[in-house]
């Protein structure tokens, strides 16, 4: 059985090693290592063998989960190049940090799976994308898609797109919170109890998903069915139109796309 280790213990990668456990029925193959005592209490409470040093984690695992921020990459990579070696697989969960910066800090040619998982993956409903590099094992490729896949969908996307896939799944969670804060904004404002707007939209909002899913129709389709000549959605759809609703959005994920590309060259 391989081990795997988490470098980190916050929220993505506490999301992850739940679903896990969930999976498995038990944390006997996770470790982790976090500098905060009170979170690594929590993971010896869930049965994860907590380390007392990153470096001792990447020597005791087969599969290392760097959970920390972007900007501790530098400084976590350079702490364990030592360890690191060809037979041990890395996953990168941060924005912006590409396979080959990993390889580089590690002066190590080893596989990497780069990784962008999204917020919802903490009530596994996550949506994943995964970029593996081309020297990982069949086994570990496996593996590392199932850690994902046990908390949401998950898809292989090419290194090249990245960046760009960040807007789809790793930002878009906010996209969507902000649309359905407006609209409940507007039922407050009308005099509707808030709770009871929000338990609406919420429900339209997986309801809808599972259209867009489920049904078959193209998104146009599935437009045209709720709309009707002269009706209410026709008129609340040229006022979106009119105010540039879709070119907002495609505005809004090319600057998040250009973001990313911005953090990748700090690193």
């Amino acid at each position: 059985m391989k081990k795997i280790g988490f470098i980190g213990a916050g929220n993505m990668a506490t999301a992850i090693i739940k679903g896990m456990i969930a999976r498995n029925g038990s944390a006997d193959m996770l470790g982790v290592y976090d500098t905060d005592k009170a979170k690594t209490d929590v993971m010896l409470g869930m049965g994860v063998e907590v380390y007392p040093s990153s470096p001792v984690l990447v020597s005791s695992c087969d599969i290392i989960v760097l959970a920390v921020k972007p900007q501790n990459y530098a400084e976590v990579l350079d702490e364990v190049k030592c360890e690191a070696s060809e037979s041990k697989t890395f996953v990168s969960i941060a924005a912006g940090i590409s396979i080959g910066y990993v390889r580089k800090a590690l002066g190590c040619n080893c596989p990497v799976v780069r990784v962008m998982p999204n917020t919802p993956l903490l009530l596994k409903k996550g949506a994943s994308a995964l970029c593996p590099s081309e020297n990982i094992s069949g086994e570990d490729r496996e593996l590392v898609y199932s850690m994902f896949a046990g908390s949401g969908v998950c898809e292989y996307i090419s290194e090249e797109h990245m960046n760009e896939i960040i807007s789809v799944n790793g930002s878009s969670p906010a996209y969507i919170y902000l649309f359905a804060k407006a609209m409940a904004d507007y039922a407050q404002r009308c005099g509707i109890g808030y709770g009871q707007a929000m338990n609406l939209i919420c429900a339209t909002l997986e309801g809808s998903a599972a259209m867009l899913r489920e049904s078959g129709d193209t998104p146009d389709e599935l437009i045209k069915k709720v709309s009707s000549k002269g009706g209410t959605t026709i008129a609340a759809l040229e006022k979106l139109r009119e105010h540039g609703f879709t070119e907002g959005i495609l505005d809004a994920m090319q600057a998040c796309t250009d973001r990313a590309e911005e953090l990748g060259k700090l690193f």
